[in-house]
């Protein structure tokens, strides 16, 4: 058994301000590896050894690497915030298209698409029941407006561009059909 104080894990390199590259590149391999004891895993453990580590963050290589590091990082979160605002704007300056359908046909194809998802419903339909299905289905044949989301993963404000979106979409539904501005309004308090 190694004594952890002794040893630092990759994720506690990390937390130190290495890179995977400057690991590989100023460490290599590890001091020990193996499983890990607390919990089963396919990876191993690599442990490296503090005085070890310690000794190569006083280098100029380290410094000169973890300078480089900064900057790159530094880049691509000025990308990915620049990715961010541009999909904010599309989706702000998009002109939303919602299909202007006759009550009667709206309901039709509402309830045929519920059935199409394998809802079924036993006996009548409740009552509100078919407003809802309403914005739900005219919230799918808007779904085209998704691919404005491409481009955008993770952490780069997909969330904060999805919650824009639908809202978007929700009030564009709202103004082509009054009679379902209530449920769009909940829907977008819901999503809040």
């Amino acid at each position: 058994m190694t004594d952890r104080t002794t040893y630092v894990t990759l994720a506690g390199l990390r937390e130190r301000g290495w890179s995977d590259a400057m690991v590989r590149d100023l460490l290599g391999a590890p001091d020990v590896q193996g499983r890990d004891p607390r919990r089963w895993s396919l990876a191993p453990v690599r442990l490296y050894r503090v005085a070890r580590v310690e000794a190569v963050e006083r280098t100029p290589e380290f410094t000169q690497c973890a300078a480089a590091s900064g900057r790159r990082s530094s880049a691509a979160e000025a990308g990915a915030e620049r990715r961010r605002e541009a999909v904010l704007a599309a989706i702000h300056a998009e002109p939303i298209a919602v299909p202007r359908l006759p009550a009667a046909e709206l309901e039709r194809r509402a309830v045929r698409h519920r059935h199409l998802l394998g809802a079924r419903s036993p006996g009548g339909v409740a009552a509100g029941a078919l407003v809802r299905w309403q914005v739900s289905y005219l919230r799918h044949a808007l779904s085209r407006y998704e691919t404005l989301l491409d481009g955008l993963y993770g952490s780069t404000g997909r969330a904060e561009a999805e919650r824009l979106l639908s809202r978007r979409l929700y009030e564009a539904i709202a103004e082509a059909y009054p009679a379902l501005a209530r449920e769009c309004r909940r829907r977008i308090g819901a999503e809040r």
